[in-house]
Parts: structure tokens; C-alpha cells; sequence
């Protein structure tokens, strides 16, 4: 797997186009709401401020970014939203996690298994593909400094690894240590084109054909799921398709 189209996956993932770039605002724009719920504070609310630094780096405007947070006082009102996660697979045995935010579960539930039966998979047990997974915490970067500055920056920050691509670095956390070093790299000036904790793939699998088409229809159909705020998966999607 080539680190460009590594770094493209993300950002076929986030999405170029006006209408995908809309529809990442509005879900980000929920997780802003609900980690704002009891604390608007991004000072003394770790989540919060994650979740900021997430939207920063997805170019959400200022101004959306403090309209969700307003909103977590006002509209969301007494409406409890839950943070659920589904497993299962996708065409030719794919793996397959899908993390909602939700204010019904029954509804979300049944969302996720129609649009993956439909395309072609189907829902798993809770463990059943998330072992193929590491929870990591990743900071992307622009190539402004030298591999050993960043390396040094990083691992005073205290990251686990940084991760050289062709055109940006990889900065990887633990998940508990994310805030610290996110907050450590942002009072050192370092602006990010990613910053999230994320599900990576141990592997990847490459599927062709009537599978491929499937398994991309179904990534379509989650990700304009309201509900669904991110799909990962193991599969390496054509370069081509990537760069669109």
C-alpha cells in the first residue's frame, strides 16, 4: 500500500465535493453539540476540544463551529444522543465498522443492517471484525518541517510513531494520549489536515468487479446515513477513485 494513496483514501473519505463537505459539517457539527452538552468549555472539556481540532482540520468555519456548540444548550434540547458502533462485512468478507450518533437506537440499528444486506454484506456481532483493527489516535501534517524536527516535536509530545508519506507525516497516539499531544503540537504552531482517534486496519484486502461496485455502493449509502458519523473498513480502494 502506497503512503499516497493512504493519505488519499482520506481524503476521498472526508469528501471534496460541496455536497460531501456539507454533510461533514453536519456530523461534525452533532459531535460538536453533544460533546458540548454540560460543558461548552473546550478549556476544561478534553472531548471538546478534540472534537474542535477535528473540524479545524476538515476547513469547517469558525462560525459552524461555534453554531454547534450554542446548539448543545438550545436544540438538542432534552434529546439524549448515543454513541453506537456496529461491526460486520461488506461484499467478498470486507471488514466493516460504522459509528453512529444517534437519538434511536431501533431505527439506526435498522438503518445500518438494510443498507449492508442490501450491498451485498451483512451485520456482525459486537468483536467480530473489530480485532482486525487498532484504535489509534492520528495527527496529519503538512511536510513544513524535516523528518527529524517532526520526530522530535512528536515524540516530545509523547506520540508512539510518526509514519513518513509522500507529501505529509503521520503522527500516531495512543488514544488516552491523543488530547495531550494534539495540544502539545497546536502550541508548537503545527496546523493539521487530520486529527482524530480513528479505527486503521491491521491489513488490507483489494476487491474487483461486481464486489468492488457493491461494497463502494455501501460505503455511499452509510456515509449519507444521518445517523452514521464514520465508516471504517479494511479494503484498499483503486487510486483512481481516491483522487476523484
Amino acid at each position: 500500500m502506497s503512503g499516497h494513496s493512504k493519505w488519499h483514501n482520506i481524503q476521498a473519505k472526508k469528501g471534496k465535493a460541496d455536497a460531501a463537505r456539507g454533510k461533514l459539517f453536519t456530523k461534525i457539527g452533532r459531535e460538536l453539540a453533544v460533546a458540548a452538552k454540560g460543558n461548552p468549555n473546550p478549556a476544561t472539556n478534553s472531548k471538546l476540544a478534540d472534537i474542535i481540532a477535528k473540524a479545524k482540520a476538515a476547513n469547517m468555519p469558525n462560525d459552524n463551529i461555534e453554531r454547534s456548540i450554542k446548539k448543545a444548550a438550545g436544540e438538542l434540547g432534552d434529546k439524549e444522543y448515543k454513541e453506537l458502533t456496529y461491526e460486520g462485512y461488506g461484499a467478498g468478507g470486507a471488514a466493516v465498522i460504522v459509528t453512529t450518533l444517534t437519538d434511536n437506537n431501533n431505527r439506526t440499528a435498522s438503518d445500518v443492517r438494510s443498507i449492508m444486506s442490501k450491498c451485498g454484506g451483512s451485520l456482525g456481532t459486537t468483536g467480530s471484525v473489530s480485532y482486525m483493527f487498532d484504535n489509534r489516535g492520528l495527527i496529519v501534517v503538512e511536510k513544513t518541517l524535516s523528518e527529524d524536527e517532526i520526530m522530535d516535536l512528536a515524540l516530545e509530545a509523547g506520540a508512539d510513531d510518526v509514519v513518513t508519506q509522500e507529501d505529509v507525516y503521520e503522527i500516531y497516539t495512543d488514544p488516552a494520549s491523543f488530547s495531550g499531544v494534539r495540544t502539545f503540537l497546536e502550541e508548537k504552531g503545527l496546523e493539521f489536515l487530520q486529527a482524530e482517534i480513528t479505527m486503521i486496519p491491521q491489513n488490507k484486502i483489494t476487491l474487483d468487479g461486481e464486489k468492488l461496485e457493491l461494497f463502494k455502493k455501501m460505503l455511499d449509502k452509510l456515509e449519507e446515513n444521518d445517523d452514521v458519523q464514520d465508516v471504517y473498513h479494511n479494503v484498499e480502494l483503486p487510486e483512481e477513485e481516491e483522487e476523484e
